[in-house]
């Protein structure tokens, strides 16, 4: 890629991530904001490092994400999607590693529709016999 960038998008539920890596220290920047700062909590910082941590290139890459959509924990797991994305286009000898691990996957899960005449999903309305 073009000066050493590399850039993917990644999702999960409504959550739509796009990343950007390039060489550096290992900052993580997401929403202009550091990943602790805006992640409150510690285990979202630590989904979005898992696919760097996998390929021991943590301390190499400078991730900056944007991230809309979704909670906190299906931001943190589009970033993470998008990251892995995003090292597999830098490096495609990566890609193994990521793929076993599961990073490469698109998590397909999503909030079910509510039903017409129910009160949710699978909710059904009190049935009373009599």
């Amino acid at each position: 890629m073009a000066d050493n960038k590399s850039y993917a998008t990644g999702r999960r539920k409504t959550a739509v991530a796009r990343v950007f890596l390039k060489p550096g220290s290992g900052s993580f920047t997401v929403n202009e904001r550091g990943d602790e700062e805006y992640f409150s909590r510690p285990t979202a910082s630590m989904v979005i490092r898992q696919p760097l941590e996998e390929v021991g290139l943590l301390e190499r890459y400078d991730v900056w994400a944007t991230v809309r959509g979704g909670g906190t924990t299906a931001q943190a797991g589009a970033v993470r999607h998008g990251i892995a994305r995003a090292l597999e286009g830098a490096d495609p000898e990566l890609r193994p590693r990521l793929k076993a691990a599961g990073y490469l996957t698109r998590d397909p899960r999503k909030k079910e529709r509510k039903k017409y005449g129910q009160p949710g999903a699978r909710a059904r309305f009190q049935f009373s016999k009599r």
